[in-house]
């Protein structure tokens, strides 16, 4: 066995798999979008595998929120970039993959230019716009794209749009779920979710990225993986291709930071979509339309002359408006309050 390959001898010895399927890993460039609770464990069992490329995406930094399930991080590392420590630490657990860290955000403009240079994505987001387009983007570029989601005490897993032998496509996101981005189900932050899961789910997602470049027949193509770790129950649902057409990417919303917002504030007309309620127990100013009354709203919107900011207590509710503005208003130049007011000091 060839030195460098010391280190995989327990999977090289796997029925199966062998020095061919370890060539096949190492020559593997591996994209993955969002190093959370899914992308760290994700990230760590891939560069540990022996994955030879291993691009991670994030613009985020790490927070004290962060830490009982983002495992890469540290109390140390609250306020740095995600990327920038995910890097360092897959390097020091291996220093035979190469570990490339982008610090952005993907959007509409990037996304296409950047999955061009791997073989296979993952993605571990936390918001429906960033799942849409990366499934957008994979379909149009005929691309693998790995999924898992996380909510309180249950996890999804499948592997999306993977080449048949009879030359079709197995089904993609927006087959099973066609109007996500107009979904409202919260994040971690607000719904919450059970530490474990994050890495279960995580570890399945690199489990199915291996099977893949492997060229297992085994893969979850087709197919929806969904665990419950309070009763322990996992299940398996076969999906079908829709006749849903994916012809162009969604163009995404823009976001502005509240420090950016906060210094320049007097340019900008601000909408706070939340519930009246929320707003008059704090706000940032503006006017307050909640998002459920924001169409009947258009005709002051229409008169807005400034660049508008919208903002809510996360950031969806924001997105969701500014979507719903844009659709109505192409031309308004329109932002979302990146994470929203929840990090203002009261």
């Amino acid at each position: 066995m060839s030195t460098s390959f010391e280190r995989y001898q327990c999977q090289i010895a796997l029925p199966g798999f062998g020095i061919e399927s370890q060539e096949l890993l190492k020559n593997a460039r591996v994209l993955i979008v969002g190093m959370g609770g899914l992308g760290c464990p994700s990230a760590q069992y891939l560069a540990s595998s022996g994955i030879g490329t291993i691009g991670i995406v994030d613009d985020d930094l790490v927070s004290l929120s962060n830490l009982h399930r983002q495992i890469l991080y540290t109390p140390e590392d609250v306020g740095t970039y995600k990327v920038d420590v995910a890097a360092k630490r897959l390097q020091l657990q291996n220093p035979s993959v190469s570990i490339i860290p982008y610090r952005l955000r993907i959007t509409s403009s990037n996304v296409m230019e950047l999955i061009s240079e791997f073989d296979l994505i993952i993605e571990g987001t936390d918001n429906f716009e960033t799942k849409c387009l990366l499934n957008d983007a994979c379909v149009l570029s005929g691309k693998p794209l790995v999924y898992g989601a996380i909510y309180q005490h249950e996890g999804q897993v499948s592997i999306w749009n993977v080449l048949q032998k009879d030359g079709t496509y197995s089904p993609n996101y927006r087959d099973v779920f066609p109007n996500a981005e107009e979904s409202q189900v919260p994040n971690c932050r607000e719904g919450g979710v059970i530490p474990p899961l994050a890495g279960m789910i995580g570890c399945m997602q690199a489990n199915e990225a291996i099977k893949y470049l492997i060229r297992s027949e085994e893969t979850l193509a087709g197919k929806l993986w969904m665990m419950n770790v309070m009763n322990g129950r996992t299940q398996i649902i076969k999906l079908r291709k829709t006749s849903a057409q994916i012809t162009a990417l969604t163009q995404s919303v823009q976001l502005m930071s509240c420090e950016e917002f906060m210094q320049h504030q007097k340019n900008f007309e601000s909408i706070d979509v939340r519930t009246k309620e929320e707003h008059q127990n704090f706000n940032i100013g503006g006017k307050n339309i909640p998002l459920d009354e924001l169409e009947g709203h258009f005709s002051f919107i229409s008169s807005i002359s400034n660049p508008i900011v919208i903002y809510c207590q996360s950031g969806k509710r924001s997105m969701e408006a500014v979507r719903k503005i844009k659709k109505e208003f192409p031309e308004k130049e329109v932002f979302s309050l990146k994470n929203g007011i929840n990090e203002i000091p009261r």
